[in-house]
């Protein structure tokens, strides 16, 4: 029997968070109205702190107002439970103690029969963490996860909640940025979108504001042209992207329409950055396990600094939608998949049935209970799709090529 749920929000945000928390409350309120729900805040800190708001009769009967929201009103943090070395040096645990042992009291002192965790593959993958734990030791709990992402990464989720909504608003951030492109002659604008090692976002957030354009007038006459709003290169982390050809491609743009505009993942292109750089002698910043460090290599001013001397700009401008990306409300796409989501999550909660919800690829994209056992993260934005390869065509790029990591 369920009589109390906790609800925690984990890892970076997405467009799916404040209105995931308000179709769960919905949930519960409308087929269970005397359980107890309580709100761990920031995340896993929250559980391993006993640091928890509860969720009044107020907010149930206004919990319409989070869907106006983006962001997580009960906040996030990045905290991962077998990570013991890290809880320690946050002082969320002390020395000697195991975190999901920490976790699993807390929740037995609590009184949580239910634990929704509301995140991405890291998340989900240390929910799987705490769930096995659980039964492992015998605590009678549930979890149950809901799987948020804007880079639609996790295995085997066909579509995660709030990557839609993200792309849409990356889409509409460059409507803005775009309209620079006049601002002085020759000039290269890159619109750097979030994606470490998926390029599903930039390529969304692409074929959106390209629907977009089409759905304008133009008069070209008083230079106001499709061409000279359009993207006229992506590069994602899964695509070779060969420089020099893609230099003389887009110089001859530059000649013609009079500027360049050019969409990338901000995990696009390393193999080849790394590449020059080492034919320059530059050395390459790495982190202690030998990994690039994208914060310094910065690919988006990379690309700027490369392209900008061998197209020719005048000037170049260089923005990153992704924080206004992955912090706006839910839109229309996302609220109904949300729903559903929320719908089921609760259902196989009450009916003691652990998992991450999701549209299983798997299972012919049915929304369905997934073992945390599968779940996993890293799971590359396909550039073999139809609508991509025409959509690369239709820029005049290359058919794209798989980037040799």
């Amino acid at each position: 029997m369920v009589n109390k749920v906790g609800l925690l929000t984990a890892g970076g945000f997405a467009p799916c968070l404040s209105s995931a928390i308000a179709g769960l409350i919905k949930r519960y309120t409308a087929v269970a109205p005397d359980i107890e729900i309580i709100a761990y805040r920031h995340g896993y800190q929250g559980l391993l702190q006993g640091d928890w708001l509860p969720v009044t009769q107020n907010v149930r009967d206004n919990v319409d107002v989070l869907y106006g929201f983006g962001g997580s009103p009960i906040g996030n943090s990045r905290v991962k439970l077998t990570n013991v070395a890290d809880c320690v040096k946050r002082g969320l645990v002390q020395e000697g103690q195991d975190p999901l042992q920490v976790a699993a009291e807390q929740l037995v002192a609590d009184g949580v029969d239910v634990l929704h965790t509301i995140g991405g593959d890291d998340t989900n993958t240390t929910a799987a963490d705490l769930a096995a734990y659980l039964a492992e030791n015998n605590f009678n709990l549930t979890v149950v996860g809901l799987p948020k992402t804007i880079d639609n990464d996790i295995v085997p989720i066909r579509q995660s909640l709030g990557a839609w909504t993200a792309a849409e608003a990356a889409a509409s951030y460059a409507k803005n940025i775009i309209a620079e492109h006049n601002a002085v002659a020759r000039e290269l604008i890159i619109h750097e979108i979030m994606g470490r090692s998926c390029g599903y976002l930039a390529a969304e957030a692409t074929r959106r504001y390209r629907a977009w354009l089409d759905e304008q007038h133009w008069l070209p006459e008083i230079g106001l042209s499709r061409e000279a709003w359009d993207v006229h290169a992506i590069f994602l982390p899964e695509m070779h992207v060969d420089l020099e050809a893609e230099a003389e491609r887009l110089a001859k743009i530059m000649q013609d329409v009079g500027n360049v505009n050019i969409f990338i993942s901000e995990g696009a292109g390393v193999t080849e950055i790394v590449e020059q750089m080492e034919k320059a002698g530059e050395q390459v910043p790495r982190d202690a396990f030998n990994h690039v460090q994208l914060d310094k290599v910065n690919p988006g001013e990379w690309f700027g600094a490369k392209f900008s001397k061998l197209i020719g700009a005048e000037k170049t401008m260089v923005q990153k939608s992704g924080y206004f990306s992955r912090a706006a409300k839910s839109n229309d796409e996302d609220l109904e998949l949300i729903e559903r989501t929320c719908v089921m999550a609760v259902d196989a909660a009450l009916a003691g049935q652990a998992g991450v919800v999701g549209l299983d690829e798997e299972n012919n994209d049915q929304l369905s209970v997934i073992d945390f056992p599968r779940i996993a993260g890293h799971k590359p934005f396909d550039i073999t799709q139809q609508w991509f390869i025409d959509m690369c065509a239709d820029i005049g790029m290359s058919a794209p090529i798989p980037a040799q990591h």
